[in-house]
């Protein structure tokens, strides 16, 4: 069944977006308790599973994305405010995921045909352990930074937006650093590209 895609309305975007808040704290609050002890994968508790269903904000509905900024698997510092210019895609994952494992071949490729077009793919590994996530990088081929969200709290700074309460979600950030569009749950081909595309259209016109 193709994923649902629906344009967010200004007069019930804030009732939905308290409402997804609210859920995502619930998930979070669980799966934090849980990871607490370090390297231990949560394996699932606190998970909810999306289903594909896309939101499409037009460019009047859009807020700022937040002052995301963490540390990489790699050791790096991630800062979202540093790629505005870039359309950025955030992957919300975790190792013990299985439809991120599903999705993960999908996002590396499609990742790799959008480099050139200015677009960054970056992965927000969370409630999950280091050795795990870098063993799910390796194994997939994930070719772009992933930031470590070992409690779920830089997940939760777009609680204001388009909140990405399942895991997986993906995010879309515009050029002008807002935050445009998401898919809850795992992510096909068509539907990262039914976000993408449309921002790298309306920065080639802005330009």
């Amino acid at each position: 069944m193709p994923p649902r895609v629906r344009q967010a309305r200004r007069g019930t975007l804030g009732g939905a977006l308290l409402l997804a808040a609210a859920v995502l704290l619930t998930g979070c609050g669980s799966g934090s308790e849980e990871s607490t002890g370090g390297d231990t994968s949560p394996e699932g508790s606190g998970f909810i599973a999306g289903d594909g269903s896309i939101v499409v904000l037009d460019e009047a509905q859009r807020t700022p994305a937040p002052d995301l900024v963490g540390e990489t698997l790699d050791g790096e510092t991630f800062r979202l405010a540093d790629h505005r210019g870039e359309v950025v895609v955030l992957n919300v994952w975790a190792s013990w995921c299985a439809p991120c494992r599903a999705e993960a071949p999908v996002l590396a490729q499609v990742s790799d045909d959008l480099a050139d077009q200015g677009v960054l793919f970056v992965g927000l590994d969370t409630r999950d352990s280091d050795a795990s996530a870098g063993g799910f990088v390796e194994r997939f081929g994930i070719p772009y930074p992933n930031v470590i969200d070992r409690d779920g709290r830089l997940q939760l700074l777009f609680s204001d937006s388009l909140p990405p309460q399942a895991i997986p979600s993906t995010v879309v950030v515009d050029r002008q650093g807002r935050v445009a569009g998401r898919i809850l749950g795992r992510a096909s081909e068509s539907t990262l590209l039914a976000l993408v595309e449309p921002l790298i259209a309306e920065s080639a016109q802005a330009s």
